[in-house]
């Protein structure tokens, strides 16, 4: 019999919402606790940019049981993503689970000698501790702002100007009859670059270290969802945990393979202009395909031409009278300068014994399965598994942690189980696929059905693949599938 648990579920996005509904439906009590007043993390409408969307396509950024409107567009902006969480929390209830407004201060092992944590909350003026014995870790990798400063900054701001993170520009106005400067190459640096244009700004400049990949939404006129997430293309990437056999045969497709990118590669340098631009990536694009792809917003191949945007290799050096100095030696015109510089992974609120234990020196996490650390029991993460369909993925490692904790995996891994795939993995990702440490090694883009393979095998699924062969080869996942997936799996309720 499966003990009821008390569970805090940290944070209500996606993942959030998702690890609530997947303890919830077990019998657990939940406690979920979100810091902003709303749900929806990065979604949350104060966080969000002027015209952000989503990088992936709507039936691929949804949970199984609940398909974004019809009437959405093929990729749904930010207000629309964020009424459909709402709707998803109502769906299921969800709210009642949930605490907003509140903070997770500090998490230590529970002093009385059970198993679990307590957890220092705090909502207002009010502060006080609590015990569970288990917690959702569900902030995911866009909680905590990186900020950064240059020499000169606090100058430039008292003479008048703006510095600010990408997520704090959220009205164009402050952009007419300005010089806008951006320092990253990111989909959200590239997505406020032709904002800024647009909405009557005087320059606009992207400065950024170097040259990547972009995938357009389409390629070739072809929606790249029918391209790139699908298994035939993702067999193509040099995986994990290659037998004999399996290298093999990798061998005798290397040239064929070789080809495939290649043939890409000269599709979206011509289609993308980027020679012209001189955007050319040095990497090969099977080498840096992951999580940091950037898709190409939509006018941003025009707002080059026009020359209303203009890309600089290169970073900030420091705030000057005459404007912003770059690292090239250029002096460019500013009085705003917009930081897309990212977030910073992590979980402040644990102890730095345990952290310890969670994040090797090179930043690397050690983590099975994108979700535990042997080394930290009755805690996992949600939404740590960063891809490029975040939603099923969330609740996909939502499933399949609840019964880790529960002890009802079919596979339910041992100690020296969970450390011998982690140093695997680890491997894998410095020798064999340096761009897989992205995120701190918790992407896992692009191989998205070999990790859910390997979620559903835990979990016991008689059913992983769709009957079709050749739909399952050639064609995305499709949420509604998984569903049916996870319904396949033992059932079982807590009491």
């Amino acid at each position: 019999m499966t003990k009821r648990k008390k569970v805090a579920v940290i944070g209500g996005g996606v993942s959030g919402l998702a690890a609530a509904k997947a303890f919830d439906e077990k019998g657990h009590r939940v406690c979920g606790f979100e810091r902003s007043h709303d749900f929806g993390g990065v979604w949350e409408l104060s966080r969000s940019y002027p015209g952000v969307q989503t990088q992936s396509p709507k039936d691929l950024y949804c949970y199984t049981d609940h398909p974004m409107p019809n009437d959405y567009p093929e990729w749904p902006k930010g207000a629309q993503v964020h009424a459909y969480l709402h709707s998803y929390a109502e769906k299921h209830n969800l709210a009642r689970l949930f605490q907003l407004n509140t903070s997770v201060k500090t998490m230590n092992r529970r002093a009385d000698g059970e198993a679990g944590w307590t957890l220092t909350l705090q909502a207002g003026s009010h502060k006080w501790t609590e015990d569970f014995d288990f917690v959702s870790v569900c902030t995911g990798q866009f909680s905590e702002k990186n900020i950064i400063t240059h020499p000169g900054q606090d100058d430039f701001i008292a003479r008048g100007g703006s510095v600010m993170h990408s997520s704090e520009y959220t009205n164009p106005a402050i952009c007419v009859g300005k010089d806008v400067v951006i320092l990253g190459g990111s989909k959200s640096a590239t997505d406020i670059a032709v904002n800024a244009a647009q909405n009557g700004a005087r320059s606009v400049r992207m400065v950024y270290l170097e040259n990547v990949w972009r995938v357009p939404y389409f390629i070739g006129g072809i929606n790249f969802k029918r391209l790139l997430y699908i298994r035939a293309q993702e067999q193509q990437f040099n995986g994990w945990g290659k037998n004999a056999i399996v290298r093999v045969i990798t061998a005798a497709f290397k040239p064929l393979v070789w080809a495939n990118f290649r043939g890409l590669e000269a599709l979206l340098k011509f289609q993308l202009k980027l020679k012209k631009h001189n955007m050319v990536p040095k990497k090969p694009i099977e080498q840096e395909i992951s999580c940091s792809v950037p898709i190409v917003t939509p006018n941003l191949i025009a707002c080059l031409d026009n020359g209303s945007i203009k890309p600089v290799l290169g970073t900030f050096e420091s705030y000057t009278n005459e404007g912003l100095k770059l690292s090239n030696g250029e002096t460019v015109p500013c009085d705003i300068a917009i930081l897309a510089v990212g977030w910073k992974l992590g979980v402040p609120y644990l102890p730095q014994e345990y952290q310890e234990k969670l994040i090797e020196d090179d930043k690397q996490y050690r983590v099975y399965r994108l979700a535990v650390n042997p080394d930290l029991p009755e805690m996992g993460f949600v939404g740590f598994n960063s891809s490029f369909c975040t939603v099923l993925s969330a609740e996909m490692i939502a499933n399949w942690l609840v019964r880790y904790a529960d002890g009802q995996l079919k596979n339910q891994p041992t100690t020296d189980d969970m450390n011998k795939n982690i140093d695997m993995m680890l491997n894998w990702k410095r020798n064999e696929r340096p761009a897989a440490q992205i995120y701190g090694g918790l992407c896992s883009a692009p191989f998205h059905f070999r990790h859910f393979d390997e979620l559903l095998a835990d979990m016991g699924a008689t059913k992983s693949k769709r009957d079709n062969p050749l739909a399952e080869q050639f064609s995305y996942p499709n949420a509604a599938a998984y569903g049916t997936y996870l319904a396949s799996t033992p059932q079982y309720q807590a009491s």
